[in-house]
């Protein structure tokens, strides 16, 4: 049993368990309610403001995450025009830098053909110029040719001139010698035989012979057989007028009266032709008057060529015969060398004139065909350039499309494009439309 007082009265009575189990069952019940109904008042009060608060946040959430979209879809509308001019400027920017090449290609174009008809003309000019100059050459050379015809009559009247004092010069030098003959049978020679025939030259050297040179073999030269220096008597040799050499002669003289008894001419050949080949003259001539009574000797000038290359032996009173007759020959002949080298060097001149027509005709097709090459390379090169430039500018003409069509789609972009498989942020975007209603 236990013991309980009352609250209101203060008595105290006895109470077994069951019926205070009963009391505490009803206290208890009571205030078990009255704190339920408060309790559930509270939450249900803070449920309320949960709501009113999530409702709150997810409005604002919602105003953020709108607010978020439209600055992204701003930005990116921004980006895409930025991008768009960027892109626009670029292709403004390629198709000006090709429009530019195009134009240089064309002007490169016109200037190729420009130069391709200066390169013509100017080597037609060059042609005509050096034609014309071939065909003066050849006038020249024409009026040349009769001049050297008239200068060469000239010369044959000079020569028959030539002739006619030449015999002229013989019959006096026959007289002379018929002279020296008496004068020779008569008394001894007064004087050397090598000066005799120098006195005889130096009589005629002013007018016969007025370029010579006609003097004593002073020179002493080695033989490479015997070791034993030798030289001739005299040397002659004969220029023309411009100092070119023609004609030399090495002479020997042999006078009966320096001791020579016994010996004959043909004795003294071979050391005159050694001696004349050591200076280097043409002919060899021996004046002797060895032999006296050699009838070969005393008829005429012997030619002595079968044994001994361009040699003679005369006798004195025919020194000045055999050298006016070599000299005339060898200037005969230098006059048909020359002749010969005019008549070369006018042919020359024309297979020159020939050859260069040829050359540069060869060489101004090669010249054209080569333009040309280079011209068509040039015209096919800016052809393809053009169809590379129209392929890249359609291209970029593309690339706008594409661009503008990218420009209408972000414009298009709405919310629900936007939230389209993503359910979270669709519930938000349904509850705040919700709430907004």
């Amino acid at each position: 049993m236990k013991e309980v007082k009352c609250p209101k009265c203060d008595s105290v009575f006895e109470i077994d368990a069951s019926g205070y189990a009963d009391i505490v069952k009803q206290i208890r019940s009571k205030e078990f309610e009255h704190e339920l109904n408060n309790r559930l008042a509270d939450m249900e009060s803070n449920h309320k403001m949960k709501i009113e608060l999530a409702e709150q946040s997810i409005a604002t959430e919602k105003d953020k995450q709108i607010m978020i979209l439209q600055n992204q879809i701003s930005n990116h509308a921004q980006e895409i025009d930025i991008a768009k001019n960027d892109a626009l400027t670029e292709i403004r920017k390629e198709l000006h830098a090709k429009e530019k090449q195009v134009e240089r290609l064309q002007n490169e174009r016109k200037a190729a053909e420009t130069t391709t008809e200066l390169l013509v003309t100017k080597a037609t000019s060059e042609l005509e110029k050096e034609i014309l100059g071939l065909k003066n050459k050849l006038d020249m050379a024409e009026t040349e040719k009769d001049l050297e015809i008239k200068q060469l009559e000239q010369t044959n009247l000079i020569e028959m001139k030539a002739k006619e004092d030449l015999i002229r010069f013989k019959e006096e030098e026959i007289t002379r010698v018929k002279d020296m003959k008496l004068k020779m049978s008569v008394k001894d020679i007064g004087e050397k035989l090598e000066q005799w025939c120098e006195n005889q030259f130096n009589l005629v050297r002013a007018t016969a012979f007025p370029y010579a040179y006609f003097e004593k073999d002073n020179e002493s030269v080695k033989d490479e057989e015997d070791g034993k220096g030798t030289k001739g008597d005299y040397i002659f040799r004969d220029s023309d007028p411009n100092g070119l050499e023609y004609i030399s002669i090495m002479f020997e003289m042999k006078d009966k009266m320096e001791g020579t008894k016994g010996q004959t001419n043909e004795s003294h050949l071979a050391k005159l032709d050694k001696d004349r080949n050591k200076k280097k003259c043409e002919y060899a001539v021996l004046v002797s008057m060895l032999e006296p009574e050699n009838e070969l000797f005393n008829s005429g000038p012997v030619d002595m060529s079968h044994k001994y290359e361009k040699m003679y032996v005369v006798r004195p009173h025919e020194f000045m015969l055999i050298l006016s007759l070599i000299r005339n020959e060898a200037r005969k002949s230098l006059e048909m060398r020359n002749e010969l080298a005019i008549i070369r060097s006018q042919n020359i001149d024309y297979e020159t004139f020939e050859d260069k027509l040829i050359d540069f005709q060869d060489a101004f097709g090669k010249n054209v065909a080569t333009a040309r090459d280079y011209y068509e390379k040039a015209i096919t090169d800016i052809d393809a350039t053009i169809k590379k430039l129209e392929k890249i500018k359609a291209s970029l003409t593309t690339s706008g499309r594409q661009l503008r069509l990218a420009n209408d789609k972000t414009q298009d972009l709405s919310i629900k494009k936007l939230t389209r498989g993503n359910p979270t942020m669709k519930a938000k975007f349904d509850q705040l439309k919700s709430n907004r209603d």
